[in-house]
């Protein structure tokens, strides 16, 4: 059978989903209709509905949809159900700040070790920071989900092909330039100066 695409755009609506059950849970909220979800998110009941329907659908009509159910049903559409182990590659400033931050966890996301080509620490936040020169030998002999990539721009083409050829196909690339991979791997590059350009505009527009 084949799979179903799902539209990019859906994609990134998901974690929103998420994140607003995920507080209505905290709450103590049990259940919560298309609507009312939908004013949370700031778009349309249709367009929440139409979402849910591309995995199936979750809601009942007239009761709305099971805060608990939805929650675990997001988590397991989004891989959350399991967790991932993460190997980070560069350790200056952003590196040594995705090391320690602590949130990653709750998601299932695992930093294991940290890669450097000329490290000055030994560890972050009590994850060990290699030498780049191992990054493929500690692949090899322990299993790596995901890669992400905090180095400077001109290391990080060549750092995503080494990712790529130790087998690793997921990356998460906070260097400022969209890398070249094969269809097969995934990869979010994350443009921290491009969201800071948008803001100025929105800022100057005063939208």
């Amino acid at each position: 059978m084949q799979k179903k695409v799902i539209s990019e755009a859906v994609v990134k609506r998901l974690p929103k989903y998420y994140r607003a059950v995920k507080n209505l849970s905290d709450q103590g909220i049990n259940k919560i209709s298309s609507n009312a979800l939908a004013e949370m998110l700031g778009i349309t009941a249709s367009q929440v509905r139409q979402d849910f329907c591309n995995f199936g659908g979750f809601g009942q009509q007239g009761y709305g949809y099971d805060v608990a159910k939805l929650k675990q049903e997001l988590a397991t559409i989004m891989g959350l159900d399991h967790d991932y182990n993460v190997v980070i590659v560069g350790a200056g400033n952003i590196g040594r700040a995705l090391g320690g931050y602590q949130g990653f966890e709750k998601y299932g996301f695992k930093v294991r070790a940290m890669f450097d080509s000329n490290p000055v620490i030994d560890n972050v936040g009590g994850i060990k920071v290699y030498n780049m020169s191992q990054f493929e030998s500690y692949v090899k002999d322990n299993t790596v989900d995901m890669a992400v990539i905090a180095t400077p721009k001109a290391a990080a083409q060549s750092v995503a092909d080494r990712i790529i050829g130790s087998g690793i196909k997921s990356i998460w690339n906070f260097a400022p330039i969209d890398l070249e991979v094969p269809d097969y791997v995934s990869i979010e590059n994350i443009s921290m100066s491009e969201s800071l350009l948008v803001l100025s505009y929105r800022t100057k527009n005063n939208v």
